[in-house]
């Protein structure tokens, strides 16, 4: 399922300061850097690939492959709501599909059809125009010692009562036993009238 992008206006002064004048040129006036002279040309860590402008992610690593053109290529985008394509007929003699990002706008590079398999798509797009964020690991889930210790601090208590009653049982049965012998003593001395009394 495709992603409705909304567009966003781009403050045109303010990208002259924040971007360097090859990002500018690249992404503004569509111009194309040098073949092998990008940083991500042979880029191949782990992560995502956003637009240098807005930030919008738009591929990833996972689809990254070395074409041997000299620009980053990729044989899919994260999502094909994530950018626009238009005709190119900017060189004489040659048609060529332009490849935007759908949320600025910015120029990325373009699209052919000599990608690999299965898809057969090579999005060549210019290191100016995109910006590297780096794949991180989600941080240890503490959720479950904190639970462990949770359940510890639960049981706790629970336990200590089932000792004291135990406890509480035990001294019951003793008093119980003592009542019942002392019962039997006295019953014995009554039924023995000629038992002596016991001297002190």
């Amino acid at each position: 399922m495709e992603n409705k992008t909304e567009k966003i206006p781009v403050d045109k002064e303010e990208l002259r300061k924040r971007l360097t004048p090859m990002q500018y040129q690249v992404t503004q006036e569509a111009a194309t850097e040098r073949p092998f002279t990008g940083c991500y040309n042979k880029h191949y860590e782990k992560g995502v690939y956003q637009c240098i402008v807005c930030h919008q992610d738009l591929f990833s690593s996972d689809t990254k492959y070395d074409s041997g053109c000299g620009w980053p290529a990729f044989n899919d985008v994260l999502d094909k709501g994530k950018i626009t394509l238009h005709r190119d007929a900017s060189i004489p003699g040659m048609v060529r599909t332009e490849v935007r990002c759908s949320k600025c706008s910015a120029h990325m590079g373009h699209v052919f059809d000599d990608g690999p398999a299965p898809k057969y798509l090579r999005y060549c797009i210019n290191s100016a125009s995109i910006d590297f964020v780096p794949y991180r690991p989600p941080a240890a889930n503490s959720s479950s010692s904190s639970s462990s210790a949770s359940s510890s601090a639960t049981k706790s208590p629970a336990s200590n009562s089932n000792s004291i009653n135990s406890n509480n049982s035990t001294t019951t049965t003793n008093n119980t036993n003592n009542s019942n012998q002392a019962g039997s003593t006295l019953k014995s001395n009554a039924s023995n009238p000629n038992r002596q009394p016991s001297k002190k």
